[in-house]
C-alpha cells in the first residue's frame, strides 16, 4: 500500500527524542531530505516499510533514526552483557558500506546509552569477537559475515525486533538471496522490517512480499531516476583513446576529485597505476583488495591525497563521500541500473556534479539502454584526444635538414685509406695460423710453458 504523510520542514516535527535532535543539530543538519521526511514518521509507528529514493538521498539517517529513537526505553549503562542483546540488525551488501552506516550510527547515538558494532568479512573474525560479547543493540553486518558469527554461536538474534535491507537491490544483484533467507529463518517473526533500495525492480517487489509484512511504500523519485542536479555528458571515443582522454580531463580540472569507474578489477588495477604515471595521484578500489587497503584508499580520497579514486561497481556501491563534483564512466556498465548507481555518487544532498561517460563504439548498444532507462538523451560530444606520451611525429622539413647536415670531422665523410706500416693488412700465412692453439685457462688443464 502507499502511505500518505504530511511532509515535515525540520527534524523537530518528526517526533524524534531530545538526544538524536542534539545530535542531528550538531551535524549541522537543519531540514529532513524528502526521504527522511517520509520515512521516519512512518517508521516510527511500527509498520513495515519499503521506501525508494535516489542514491545521495539520506536514506541511512530515514532508517537509523526512528530506530535508535525506538530503542531508547531499552538503553541501559549496565555492564552486564544480558542487558545489551541484538535488538536492531542491519543488514548491507559491501564491507564499505556496512562501515558508513554503523558511522551514522554512532554520531547519532552519542548522546545515548545505546552500544552499536558493524561486522564484515575481510578480516579476522576473532577479533570482532570481544566486542560482541560485551553486547550491543545496533548490529550492522554484511551477510556472509554475520552467518560466520552465528555458526560460532558469537551473536544471538532472538531478540531482535528491528530488521533493515540496505541497498536491496544490490544484495539480489549480489547473489545474497539465500544467505538472506537463512538469517530471516533466525529472526523472530513479530519484527519491523524496512527495505530501502535506490531502484525498484520485479525481483526486489517479488523479495517484499517474502520479507515484508503489509508494508507501507514510498518513492520520491521516479524509479531508476537520475538526479537533475547531476550534468550528464558522453564523449564518443575509440577504445584505445580513453586512458590519454581520461588522463587530459582529470588534468583540465585539476582542482577536482573524481571516481573512475570501470568495470573490471583488472582494469581498476591497469588504469590507476597508468594515471599515477602519468602524475596524477590515484589508487584503486575494488573486491580483491584487503579491507585494510581498501580503508587507507578511501581515507587517502577524503583526504584530497588522492586525486582519482578508481573503483568497480561493487566497491564504489555505498561510498558516501560529500561533495563528490565529479565521477567519469571509463566503461559502461551492460546493467542500466548501475549507471545509475554510478553517478549518484556526485550531486549529493542538493550539491551540483559532473558525470562524464567514455563510449566506444562497442559500448554504444549498452549505453542506448541506459538512456531508455532514464528517459533521457545524452548527447555525444567529441574531442581531441592528445597522446602526450608519444613524441610528435617530425615534418618533412625537419628530416630534409637533420639529412642535410654533415660533421665536419674528414673521419666520417673521407675515404678509408690504408697505411702501408698498418699491422692490420699484414696477413698471417694459413699454415700458421691452423697450427696456432688458443690458450687454454691452467684451472681447465691449460698447456705447460715450453
Amino acid at each position: 500500500m502507499t502511505k500518505e504523510t504530511k511532509i515535515a520542514e525540520d527534524f523537530e516535527s518528526l517526533g524524534l527524542a531530545a538526544p538524536l535532535l542534539q545530535a542531528i543539530s550538531d551535524t549541522g543538519y537543519t531540514a529532513p531530505t524528502p526521504i527522511q521526511a517520509q520515512a521516519i514518521p512512518i517508521a516510527l509507528t511500527g509498520i513495515d516499510l519499503m521506501a525508494g529514493a535516489q542514491t545521495g538521498t539520506g536514506k541511512t539517517a530515514a532508517f537509523t533514526l526512528p530506530i535508535l529513537n525506538s530503542l531508547l526505553p531499552m538503553a541501559s549503562t549496565s555492564t552486564s552483557p544480558a542487558k545489551h542483546p541484538v535488538r536492531a540488525l542491519i543488514l548491507a551488501p559491501t564491507r564499505e558500506l556496512a562501515i558508513q552506516v554503523e558511522e551514522n550510527i554512532k554520531t547519532y547515538a552519542k548522546n545515548t546509552n545505546l552500544r552499536s558494532l558493524c561486522v564484515f568479512g575481510g578480516v579476522d573474525i576473532r577479533k570482532q569477537t570481544p566486542a560482541l560479547k560485551t553486547g550491543i543493540e545496533v548490529l550492522v553486518a554484511t551477510p556472509g559475515r554475520l552467518l560466520d558469527h552465528v555458526e560460532q554461536k558469537t551473536v544471538q538474534l532472538n531478540q531482535v525486533r528491528f530488521l533493515v535491507l540496505d541497498e536491496a537491490d544490490r544484495m539480489l544483484d549480489m547473489g545474497f538471496m539465500p544467505d538472506l533467507k537463512r538469517i530471516l529463518a533466525l529472526l523472530p517473526k513479530k519484527r519491523q522490517t524496512l527495505m530501502f533500495s535506490a531502484t525498484f525492480s520485479k525481483e526486489i517487489k517479488k523479495l517484499s512480499d517474502e520479507f515484508l509484512s503489509n508494508p507501507a511504500l514510498i518513492e520520491v523519485a521516479r524509479s531508476n531516476a537520475t538526479n537533475d542536479n547531476v550534468q550528464q555528458k558522453a564523449y564518443a571515443v575509440a577504445q584505445k583513446d580513453k586512458e590519454p582522454l581520461l588522463a587530459q580531463l582529470l588534468k583540465e580540472d585539476a582542482e577536482k576529485q573524481v571516481i573512475v569507474f570501470t568495470k573490471t578489477k583488472l582494469t581498476a588495477n591497469r588504469l590507476s597505476r597508468a594515471l599515477v604515471r602519468d602524475g596524477i595521484a590515484a589508487d584503486a578500489i575494488h573486491g580483491d583488495k584487503t579491507q585494510k587497503e581498501r580503508i587507507a584508499a578511501l581515507d587517502a580520497f577524503k583526504e584530497g591525497s588522492v586525486k582519482a579514486l578508481v573503483a568497480t561497481d561493487v566497491a564504489a556501491r555505498g561510498l558516501d563521500i560529500s561533495d563528490l563534483p565529479m565521477v567519469i564512466n571509463y566503461e559502461i556498465p551492460s546493467a542500466p541500473e548501475d549507471y545509475v548507481h554510478r553517478i549518484g555518487r556526485t550531486g549529493r544532498a542538493g550539491a551540483s556534479g559532473v558525470a562524464i561517460s567514455l563510449v566506444s563504439e562497442d559500448e554504444e548498444k549498452y549505453f542506448e539502454e541506459i538512456e531508455k532507462l532514464i528517459k533521457k538523451k545524452v548527447a555525444r560530444e567529441k574531442t581531441k584526444v592528445s597522446h602526450s606520451k608519444h613524441k610528435a611525429p617530425r615534418s618533412k622539413s625537419q628530416t630534409s635538414a637533420k639529412k642535410s647536415q654533415k660533421s665536419n670531422d674528414p673521419f666520417f665523410y673521407e675515404p678509408y685509406v690504408a697505411s702501408k706500416n698498418d699491422n692490420a693488412s699484414k696477413k698471417e700465412p694459413r699454415s700458421t695460423r691452423s697450427n696456432r692453439k688458443a690458450p687454454v685457462a691452467a684451472l681447465l688443464g691449460g698447456l705447460k710453458k715450453r
